[in-house]
């Protein structure tokens, strides 16, 4: 399965954007997604993640409560809403695929990243 992330951008404190990861090759429906994130000299770390009905969602503690993910699989694409975002906030962000729920382990496919920044 190929992901394609978007929906980055320049955004101020408080603000918000939605990013979305689009699936191609195979449909996502029976996949687990998760959302990742990795700032200039951080490690990679997980954001969030969704199980392939959407019944199940993880967040990291630093965005309980400001990040929303969810999915359409009709559309095979996966979203995550940020909401009243911080300049700490700023990074790379990646969706990446895995087929069984366990949204710390190891996926196995990976989408380009798509640039967050937020201005304090």
């Amino acid at each position: 399965v190929q992901l394609q992330a978007s929906g980055g951008g320049l955004v101020q404190a408080g603000g918000s954007l939605r990013l979305s990861c689009v699936a191609s090759g195979r449909t996502v429906s029976r996949y687990a997604v998760g959302w990742f994130r990795q700032a200039p000299g951080k490690e990679r770390e997980i954001v969030s993640g969704i199980s392939w009905s959407g019944g199940r969602t993880y967040y990291a503690d630093f965005v309980k409560g400001r990040f929303t993910i969810s999915r359409d699989n009709a559309e095979n694409t996966v979203f995550l809403q940020m909401n009243s975002l911080k300049p700490e906030d700023t990074a790379v962000y990646y969706c990446a695929a895995r087929q069984s729920w366990d949204p710390l382990k190891e996926y196995n496919y990976w989408g380009q990243g798509t640039q967050v920044t937020v201005s304090s």
